[in-house]
């Protein structure tokens, strides 16, 4: 029987190539090159928006909110095996003004979410793989996406992922912190280059493994 694995997130998952703000193929990007990693056992379907949020309805770009989003894209695609979810950077913004607690906070709201939602096979929940996003790099106010994103949250990213991994730790979920294998290219200062997609790819391989879905 088929596996089918969700792979939640925002512009790092939709495959934003940095400095241009177009998209990988998908051969390139980290959902593309996981499929073709694992095989035809497993279909792996990637759901990445741009600037998407954990759970704040952003005033400024609007539709964002991604547990608003979650919980019918879970519906429209049970039975899941497990989900993947990677978000974090764009709730790191000036201006919602959270500091790492209360990223992980309203991440534990999408954690409940998946945890409740029947939507893994015989109504039971899928396994779940929490990715604390790559680190934004120091340079990041000398790139354009600088002045949207604006002051702290490079500060908000170093702080974000031990919170992430705490969550983890008290929920019974499985973590991968991206920033162990991957990092944001110089360019922007935010977003993967190729080798960061292949190598976050391979890491999701081995974990997706682990995980014996």
């Amino acid at each position: 029987m088929q596996k089918d694995i969700l792979c939640f997130g925002d512009s790092n998952t939709w495959g934003y190539i940095p400095g241009l703000a177009e998209r990988y193929p998908r051969e390139i990007r980290w959902t593309g090159r996981l499929q073709r990693m694992l095989g035809e056992e497993y279909y792996v379907i990637e759901d990445g928006q741009n600037s998407r949020t954990i759970v704040w309805d952003d005033p400024v770009t609007g539709y964002k909110n991604g547990l608003t989003y979650l919980i019918p894209c879970l519906e429209a695609h049970k039975p899941l095996d497990a989900v993947v979810i990677m978000l974090g950077t764009n709730d790191m913004q000036e201006r919602f003004q959270l500091n790492g607690f209360n990223i992980a906070r309203s991440m534990e709201r999408m954690v409940d979410a998946v945890q409740f939602s029947r939507a893994g096979r015989g109504g039971q929940a899928p396994k779940l793989l929490l990715i604390a996003p790559p680190l934004i790099r120091d340079n990041l106010y000398e790139t354009p996406l600088g002045e949207n994103l604006g002051a702290g949250c490079i500060e908000r990213s170093r702080e974000t992922a031990p919170h992430l991994k705490l969550l983890c730790e008290q929920t019974g979920i499985w973590f991968l912190d991206a920033q162990t294998v991957a990092e944001a290219s110089p360019e922007d200062a935010v977003h993967m280059d190729e080798q960061g997609h292949k190598a976050l790819a391979e890491a999701v391989r081995d974990m997706i493994l682990k995980m014996e879905i």
